[in-house]
């Protein structure tokens, strides 16, 4: 009978409110906008941004499990918008060098024809 009360009390026994996941939440957005991922992932940074809302929505209704839930989405949402970001922009940038490699080949061996 005390182990069946124990379980009883034990699952009736709720989880800390999930204010530590939606801070979380919330910094990774702040970072994939510092990275600029709302020109280079766009629909990630704006999925973060919805599940974050949602998720401080269902907070606000005593849901929190769905708010945690939805705060885990939107912190990895936003870590996919910045590593897209960051991969667009480590492109972009190879592109760049190897188009100035190519511009010095091309001075290089110009140079050496009479």
């Amino acid at each position: 009978m005390c182990l069946v009360l124990a379980l009883a009390l034990a699952g009736c026994a709720s989880l800390p409110p999930p204010t530590a996941e939606l801070s979380a939440a919330g910094q990774a957005v702040a970072r994939a906008d510092a990275a600029d991922a709302q020109q280079y992932a766009p629909q990630d940074l704006d999925r973060a941004r919805t599940a974050l809302s949602r998720a401080q929505a269902a907070m606000a209704e005593g849901k929190e499990r769905d708010a945690r839930a939805l705060a885990g989405l939107s912190e990895a949402s936003a870590d996919l918008a910045s590593a897209r970001s960051a991969r667009a922009q480590a492109e972009a940038t190879l592109a760049q060098r190897r188009a100035e490699v190519a511009s010095l080949r091309e001075r290089l061996g110009a140079g050496g024809q009479p």
